[in-house]
Formats: structure tokens, sequence, C-alpha cells
């Protein structure tokens, strides 16, 4: 079973619940953070000691409060994780249900499991950490088919990276450079311009920040 392991929520019970499973699957150490800054300090200080973690368990959602952080939510943990190829298994322990997201973070970020959190969640982690741990990859029943091609997603993965840049508060011109300048295709202006015209008729959306509201209550960015 994985030895070291760091589990990343900002409620004391899930924190609590989620260490104990991990106790009695004889996890020798567990270490617990609330913030996504603060996980991800803990993650590259451990690699910079050579005793980085075996596993990370975290939420997708973090409540802001009074302190300045740079990584807002657990996707974001993973995003950057992932940017600088820290490639530590990582399970998502999730309120959020939804497909798409589901499976943007298993095609772009490869994370290794996502359970959803309900009355069957405890169960569903606990059986979620040992396929992980034998090198395979588990989802929750409720998310089961986000993978699967006959599924009709409304969305691409493309799609979602040019929500995200527009959250970010990108004009079209600024995407069609970023996305350049980072190799992904398709690039050019015309084609963001469509693919954006689209989501907004897809979505009933007035404009550019009424997507980018649609697409957050939707939970796909």
């Amino acid at each position: 079973m994985f030895q070291k392991v760091l589990i990343n929520d900002d409620h004391d019970a899930i924190l609590s619940s989620i260490a104990h499973i991990l106790s009695k699957s004889n996890v020798e150490s567990i270490e617990r953070s609330q913030y996504c800054d603060e996980a991800y300090l803990k993650i590259k200080k451990a690699e910079l000691d050579g005793e980085g973690f075996d596993l990370l368990i975290t939420d997708l959602s973090f409540k802001r409060d009074h302190r300045n952080i740079n990584l807002d939510s657990g996707e974001d943990l993973i995003e950057k994780l992932r940017s600088e190829n820290l490639q530590i298994p990582i399970v998502v322990y999730s309120m959020k249900d939804q497909l798409q997201k589901v499976r943007q973070l298993v095609n772009i970020y490869n994370i290794n499991g996502y359970v959803c959190k309900d009355r069957k969640g405890s169960v569903e982690l606990n059986k979620a950490i040992k396929a992980v741990f034998n090198k395979k990859q588990y989802l929750s029943p409720q998310v089961s088919n986000a993978l699967s091609p006959r599924v009709d997603l409304e969305i691409e993965d493309f799609d979602i990276q040019l929500l995200k840049l527009l959250a970010k508060g990108l004009s079209q011109e600024e995407i069609s450079s970023k996305l350049k300048s980072n190799e992904i295709s398709p690039n050019s202006l015309s084609t963001i311009e469509k693919r954006l015209n689209r989501l907004r008729l897809q979505f009933k959306a007035n404009n550019a920040i009424h997507l980018v509201a649609t697409a957050k209550d939707l939970g796909l960015i």
C-alpha cells in the first residue's frame, strides 16, 4: 500500500474521514493541507528532500478567505503539478459529477482516479485508493461513462481551453497568440471566433462574460 499520502481538502471532517480510510489501509505517513498553495509547497518540499508523496487526494473546490493565494482550486493545483512534470498519482474527491470535467481531468492532466462525494463516497474512495495502488484507473459509478466515446458530451476539450483563457480576461486575439505560442491547433483567429460564437449559441449566452459565467455554473471551468 502507499506509504506517504497527502490529503488536500478545506473541511476538517473530510480530512479526518480520509485519514481514517488511509490508516485502516496501513498507510504510514499521512499529511494534510487545507489550501492548494500549501499542498503544492508540501509536495515540492517533499520532492526536494527526496521523500516525495506516493499519492495526492484532493478536492476541486476551495473557499477563499483572507489569505492571498495563487492556486484557487484543486484543478489549478493539478495543472501546476503536471506542468512541472510531477507525475504523483492523483485521486480527485469532489462533489462535482459533470462528465466533461472528469474527461478533461483524465485526458489533459492524467489523473488516476475520480470519486464523487456522496453517501457511499468513503467506500468508493477506498476502492479508488486500492485500484490506483495497483496501477489501475478508478472512476465512481456516477461518472464512469465520462471516457466512453458513445457519450454525447456537450463540448470538446479544445472548447474548455478556450473558455479557460476567456475566463482569464484574454481577448480573441490574445487567445490566438497564446495557442500559437504553445503550439496548440487550431489557433487561427477566425477559428476561435467561430468556436466561441457556437458556444454562445449553444449555451444561450448574451456575451463573453455571460458565457464564462454559464460555463462556471456548469462546472466546466
